[in-house]
C-alpha cells in the first residue's frame, strides 16, 4: 500500500523557498537583430567539465522562445547597484534595453554595463521542469568580475551581503584555486 502524500500548497512552497537566498541575473540574447532578456533568479553552475550552467525560465515566458531561437545567451550577474535593472527585466511588455548601455559578448548577446560578471553560453539542451523549462548552457566565454558586491534576493526583497569576520572553517584551503571534490 502506497503512503498518501499531501499536496504541497503553492503559497507555502514559495514562502519556504523564499528563505533560500539567490543571486539575481539577467539572461540576454539577440534575436532577429533585437536584444531580448529577462530577470532570472533560478540560475546555477552545473558542471566544471564540461563547463555547464542552468537556468529555469517559466513556460509562459515570452522572452525564452526568442532566446532559444537565438541558440545562445549571456547570463549577466547583477551587482548590488542594479536593482533598477532587475526591476526593468522582471516586467513584461516594455523596451527593456531603451535606457541601458550594453556591449555584445562574443556570441552577440548583450553584456549589460555594470554587471558584476557575465557568462556567454550556447544552448546545450532544454528539459521539462513542471511549469518551467530547465535550460542547460555550455559556457563559451567568461567575463571579468568587477569586484562589486552581488545583488541578492531573499524573502521577497533585495538584500546585500555582509563580509564575514572569520573564514569558514569547513572550506578547504584550496577552495578557490584547487579542485575540491565536493564543491563546484
Amino acid at each position: 500500500m502506497e503512503a498518501v502524500v499531501p499536496e504541497v500548497d503553492g503559497a507555502a512552497f514559495r514562502r519556504t523557498l523564499g528563505h533560500f537566498c539567490t543571486g539575481v541575473t539577467v539572461v540576454t540574447a539577440v534575436c532577429d537583430g533585437e536584444p531580448v532578456g529577462f530577470a532570472c533568479q533560478s540560475f546555477s553552475a552545473l558542471s566544471l567539465d564540461p563547463p555547464l550552467v542552468l537556468f529555469c525560465p517559466g513556460k509562459t515566458s515570452r522572452t525564452w522562445p526568442l532566446i532559444e531561437r537565438a541558440g545562445h545567451f549571456c547570463v549577466n550577474v547583477l551587482s548590488a547597484g542594479q536593482r533598477d535593472v532587475s526591476a526593468v527585466f522582471g516586467r513584461r511588455g516594455e523596451d527593456k534595453f531603451a535606457d541601458l548601455d550594453w556591449t555584445p559578448a562574443p556570441s552577440g548577446a548583450p553584456v549589460l554595463d555594470g554587471a558584476l560578471t557575465w557568462l556567454d553560453c550556447a544552448v546545450e539542451s532544454v528539459l521539462d521542469g513542471g511549469d518551467h523549462h530547465v535550460v542547460l548552457g555550455r559556457v563559451r566565454t567568461l567575463g571579468e568580475a568587477t569586484g562589486e558586491d552581488p545583488l541578492l534576493f531573499y524573502k521577497g526583497a533585495y538584500t546585500g551581503i555582509t563580509r564575514p569576520t572569520t573564514p569558514a572553517q569547513y572550506w578547504p584551503e584550496d577552495f578557490l584555486t584547487g579542485t575540491p571534490e565536493d564543491w563546484l
